[in-house]
């Protein structure tokens, strides 16, 4: 049985994904932050799921869960690992403070870096353990090859992920280990209410980004809504896992034609047409 550590797995992306890989043979590790999900999800899945109770950001947690894991492969490899957990910080870059950025870049960004070297060598940099070498399933977003406005932390982390994700592709080659990024564009996901719930929009009431930033909060509350289906999502981290030669990059967008403009177009275009729509243009002398 083929075993697979999911970061995230409580709700959204990270649980579609430990339910469609249980429901096709794999034995699933999957993180959570609270004692409470990780019983409810036992619950749920049954006994070839194994809870991993910790925060991404907490390394000494995730090197202790890796050790659990490790034992629990009884000297096999991993299949792979799906850096999944994330958050998503919003509002404009003058009215942010360097603790939220750094909050947001700590789950986002040293997150994954702390899971990928606590379980790299379960997936092949360890050459005592059997078995073939596995591979890496990044969580990126289409934001992660453009910039919207008020929502550039999150941008800024996902900017970074391709990177990180592109170099370290390369670097595991030594090892047979492949790194797949998946990209979706909006999903149904808590991710944008749980950061929306940590806002608060009356610190922004005298701002000149308030008209713009009600627009924002009701546009995402809105892709929420009408967002790609979860499971969609995890039926492309499940190819990144299983095809024998997948591509490096998923981008999964239900409109395709907004993406494909937003590449066509002059960046200056697009700086217009955003700008005009949540009302960044400068007044008109």
């Amino acid at each position: 049985m083929k075993s697979v550590v999911i970061t995230g797995a409580s709700t959204g992306i990270g649980w579609a994904t430990a339910k469609l890989l249980l429901e096709r043979g794999f034995r699933v590790f999957g993180s959570v932050r609270k004692q409470a999900d990780a019983d409810r999800l036992r619950s749920e899945f049954g006994s070839n799921f194994t809870p991993l109770v910790f925060d991404v950001t907490d390394e000494p947690a995730v090197l202790a869960a890796a050790r659990e894991v490790r034992e629990a492969l009884g000297g096999e490899r991993l299949a792979g690992l799906v850096n999944n957990a994330g958050i998503a910080v919003a509002g404009p870059v003058l009215g942010l403070s360097a603790d939220e950025f750094r909050r947001q870049m700590d789950v986002n960004v040293i997150g994954p870096i702390i899971v990928t070297q606590a379980f790299a060598p379960l997936l092949g940099a360890d050459a005592t353990l059997k078995g073939s070498p596995g591979r890496i399933v990044m969580i990126s977003s289409v934001a992660g090859k453009n910039g919207n406005p008020l929502t550039s932390a999150y941008c800024a982390s996902k900017h970074a992920i391709e990177g990180f994700s592109e170099s370290l592709r390369r670097e595991l080659m030594l090892f047979g280990i492949d790194v797949v990024v998946v990209a979706p564009g909006p999903v149904k996901t808590p991710i944008w209410s749980k950061g929306q719930e940590a806002a608060d929009l009356s610190r922004y009431q005298n701002s000149p980004y308030l008209p713009a930033l009600q627009k924002v909060t009701a546009y995402m509350q809105h892709l929420e809504a009408i967002g790609l289906p979860a499971e969609t999502i995890a039926e492309r981290v499940h190819d990144a896992l299983t095809l024998p030669n997948p591509k490096v990059r998923y981008h999964i967008a239900p409109d395709r034609m907004r993406y494909l403009l937003a590449a066509v177009l002059p960046k200056r275009v697009m700086d217009r047409i955003i700008a005009g729509r949540l009302g960044l243009m400068p007044p008109k002398a």
